[in-house]
């Protein structure tokens, strides 16, 4: 079975599960990435949801590797008990949370690498302005560069 990637998408295969008759917990493999709407779909229907990790490389290669294989493997963990890992939750404070330190991490890095090639195109510039930056803090060669307004 193949489903659209939304909620159109989930609530079909929340239908064709249901047909089924009593749903135990639905096993995913990938949670927290590509799977994360699909988890936090079933969790807000109600319904729990077990992360599956992936078999060992051994027993996939010994096996065969395909979607279906994988879906099967998922299912007969869950059913037999090895499967019993709670995905994170995606939503509430600590979700937000994990959002914001992204957010901040991603900022901290394109200060650094803005900072890394200002640096470096500093080193290409006249004699004047190298003596002008020389030994300047990140702050305050930013404060000098924004009073020069054109080009140094």
């Amino acid at each position: 079975m193949t489903i659209a990637t939304d909620n159109g998408g989930y609530q079909q295969l929340l239908d064709w599960a249901n047909g089924f008759g009593q749903i135990i917990p639905f096993g995913i493999e990938v949670t927290g990435s590509y799977c994360a709407g699909l988890t936090s779909f079933i969790r807000r229907n109600g319904h729990r949801v077990v992360e599956v990790n992936r078999p060992d490389r051994r027993m996939r290669r010994l096996a065969g590797k395909s979607d279906t294989l994988d879906a099967e493997n998922a299912a007969r963990a869950v059913l037999a008990g090895y499967a019993t890992a709670e995905p994170k939750s995606a939503d509430g404070a600590v979700e937000m949370i994990r959002q914001l330190k992204v957010a901040h991490d991603t900022a901290v890095k394109d200060r650094t690498s803005a900072m890394i090639t200002l640096k470096a195109t500093l080193i290409h510039g006249s004699d004047q302005l190298r003596q002008d930056t020389a030994g300047k803090t990140q702050i305050m060669l930013a404060h000098f560069l924004d009073r020069c307004g054109q080009p140094c």
